[in-house]
């Protein structure tokens, strides 16, 4: 076999490029080309064990900036989160936001940290800002719940878990906050 020469080597990677990028292969996070064939399966998803499978796809995803030093911020803003050091969180996520203004996962991320820390309003901002970027995203939408539960804002409240059902039918807890709230509403027509 003859080593190709430079211009063959161009053309072919050229052609690669061409392939992987016409072929739909994107970014990894929320433009990315397989969401659409994942959020048809999930509407579909025959039981919650078939729909959860297809969310982890999702996620993992959503969760991938597709830069080191995005994914490290990431990480890093997660875990601190995860072990309730709030400060350093919001630092990394911040860090995200400011260097990647277009990735929804970061305002989602920071969203969770400010509902987690009380500041609902806040939260409130960056859910808005996430479902700019990606109006399927059943994670942002739940938050929107939850945080209208806690500002006692039920119908918003379970606006944002009807939108979530939408997305995911077999979603459990957004069909249980659903039923929870429906049933405070019931009350409080009485």
């Amino acid at each position: 076999m003859r080593p190709l020469s430079g211009k063959a080597l161009i053309g072919g990677l050229a052609v690669i490029w061409f392939l992987l990028i016409g072929a739909g292969v994107a970014a990894a996070d929320q433009k990315d080309a397989r969401l659409p064939a994942l959020f048809a399966q999930l509407q579909a998803a025959a039981d919650p064990v078939a729909a959860m499978e297809i969310e982890a796809k999702i996620w993992s995803i959503w969760l991938e900036a597709n830069d080191p030093a995005i994914d490290k911020l990431m990480s890093e803003g997660s875990e601190a989160m995860g072990i309730q050091k709030f400060g350093t969180a919001l630092e990394k996520f911040n860090a995200i936001i400011a260097q990647k203004p277009d990735f929804a996962e970061g305002w989602n991320k920071r969203a969770t940290l400010y509902y987690l820390m009380g500041n609902y309003a806040e939260s409130l901002a960056d859910i808005d800002h996430t479902l700019e970027l990606e109006p399927r995203h059943i994670g942002a939408l739940s938050g929107l719940g939850l945080v209208n539960i806690r500002m006692e804002r039920e119908e918003a409240a379970a606006d944002a878990f009807k939108r979530v059902l939408v997305i995911d039918p077999q979603n459990g807890s957004a069909k249980t906050n659903l039923e929870i709230i429906e049933e405070i509403l019931k009350r409080k027509q009485i």
